[in-house]
């Protein structure tokens, strides 16, 4: 079982008190330690789906390393205090990938690690679907896919008004995509010009029936945010150092909120497993085994 992850100690602070002088938690820049925290994040993700054998396995291994900069790298918060008021907001607009988002969580210390032990039983807060019953840490629940940027656009207007710099971030399915109310939320957010808010889709091209144009064809998706008033950029997912200088460029945005389609890959990092576009991916002991084995012997060195 690997050590929990921690922050080292030259980690650089994000740049902007709080309003009373209050320093954020620090951030990580270097591009080999996010690698080796989102090696740790996709064990992780295999931990806790193995008691049951299902889960969802390939969107959490596929977006481990768009999490790790999430974060580590951008987000501003305070792990001692996960209501601070001038905190970056996440929202979770993909509900259910909650492997990886609880894994992510607990690696940066906003909740108890061994708690994990109870994703998915009968009473847990950690629930398959992630919901305000585990606190503050979830900033609004949003099992009904589609809803989260709405909500988003909420939160950062309500930022705005109140003259916080906090910013707010959604992360959205591509499949969500497919949801009208996703693009009435769009239209309103670019209206509003709300540069606090950036998108992040999830662009693994997979949901419920398999691949996403089975259902609706989506692409040329960064076209269509664009058209929507939107500063949009496409960033592959598992490249750390474009991630973060995409989310640099969003967080310098001042005339419009930022769309960012990151491609991922499902399954990444367990080559057995990657490429597969299982929505619910059954887990056997056998290959969470295999999977175990795969990620030690392909760990950062």
């Amino acid at each position: 079982m690997p050590a929990p992850v921690t922050s080292p100690p030259t980690a650089a602070p994000i740049a902007g008190p709080d309003s009373i002088g209050r320093q954020p938690a620090p951030r990580i820049r270097d591009a080999a330690e996010l690698a080796r925290i989102a090696h740790e994040l996709r064990r992780e993700v295999i931990r806790l789906v193995a008691p049951t054998g299902q889960g969802y396995v390939q969107q959490g291994l596929g977006a481990a390393d768009l999490f790790t900069v999430l974060y580590f790298a951008e987000l501003r918060l305070d792990p001692a205090d996960p209501a601070w008021a001038d905190r970056d907001r996440l929202l979770l607009s993909t509900a259910h990938n909650t492997a990886i988002f609880y894994a992510t969580l607990a690696a940066r210390g906003l909740v108890d690690r061994t708690a994990l032990d109870e994703y998915c039983r009968d009473g847990s807060p950690f629930e398959v679907n992630a919901s305000e019953r585990l606190g503050p840490v979830i900033e609004a629940t949003c099992g009904s896919l589609g809803q989260g940027l709405s909500v988003g656009i909420g939160m950062a207007l309500a930022r705005r008004r109140a003259g916080s710099d906090a910013r707010v971030y959604v992360v959205l399915g591509d499949g969500e995509l497919q949801e009208g109310q996703v693009w009435e939320a769009a239209l309103l957010a670019a209206s509003l010009k709300l540069s606090n808010l950036c998108l992040l889709i999830d662009d693994n091209e997979m949901q419920v029936e398999g691949h996403v144009d089975r259902v609706v064809r989506l692409a040329p998706i960064a076209d269509k945010w664009r058209a929507f008033g939107w500063a949009t950029e496409a960033v592959d997912g598992h490249d750390l150092p474009g991630l973060m200088a995409a989310l640099d460029r969003a967080r310098a945005a001042s005339e419009a909120p930022t769309c960012l389609v990151v491609r991922t890959l499902p399954g990444k990092g367990v080559p057995a497993l990657e490429g597969i576009l299982a929505h619910n991916l059954k887990l056997p002991a056998d290959v969470a085994r295999d999977a175990m084995a795969a990620l030690d012997q392909g760990a950062p060195r």
